[in-house]
């Protein structure tokens, strides 16, 4: 598996410095959510998958990096268990797979139409993964609604039984203790 210097330059070489998102650039942002993914305690598969989570895209931000039918690319470089949290991340339709997310273990894929059952050992690091994400956009949104900070409290609480310990920590220190569950 590659070191993050790598992935950062892999990053870099495809453009994520030059992309605007909240907080700066989307390789800004990327990183965040990696240091973030580590400062929590996160397995290195799961923070490198921090780190690369928007290479295919996402549904709340749609900009690839790498077209998503050339994931032997990114598993070369990430090592098969981060591409595949990556993958998931990407693919996910976050309107109809985040509400039960936690108690089904399903993704309804937004790239192929299909709807996967999430590896019992890829869940929590998911949960975790889009946790971390959200917090960080939040962190760095200039203004963000009561009703949009009021829907994050709902689905972390909803998470919350599949999410890990110290990311229930984290959403406890940012949106208050009755959302860690």
């Amino acid at each position: 598996m590659s070191t993050d210097v790598d992935v950062r330059a892999w990053l870099r070489d495809r453009g994520a410095e030059t992309i605007e998102h909240p907080g700066g650039t989307l390789y800004a942002h990327l990183c965040r959510v990696r240091d973030r993914l580590a400062e929590l305690g996160q397995e290195p598969a799961v923070r490198t998958a921090g780190l690369a989570h928007a290479v295919y895209g996402t549904d709340g931000f749609d900009v690839a990096l790498l077209d998503r039918t050339d994931r032997d690319a990114l598993r070369d470089l990430v090592g098969a268990d981060a591409e595949a949290l990556v993958y998931l991340y990407g693919a996910c339709d976050r309107k109809r797979s985040w509400p039960r997310l936690a108690t089904t273990g399903t993704v309804h894929d937004r790239f192929t139409g299909e709807t996967t059952t999430v590896r019992g050992d890829q869940l929590t690091p998911l949960i975790d993964l889009s946790i971390v994400n959200e917090l960080d956009v939040l962190d760095h949104l200039p203004r963000v609604s009561d009703r949009h900070v009021a829907y994050l409290r709902g689905l972390f609480a909803a998470w919350a039984p599949a999410a890990s310990a110290a990311v229930r920590g984290e959403v406890a220190r940012v949106l208050g203790p009755e959302v860690s569950g």
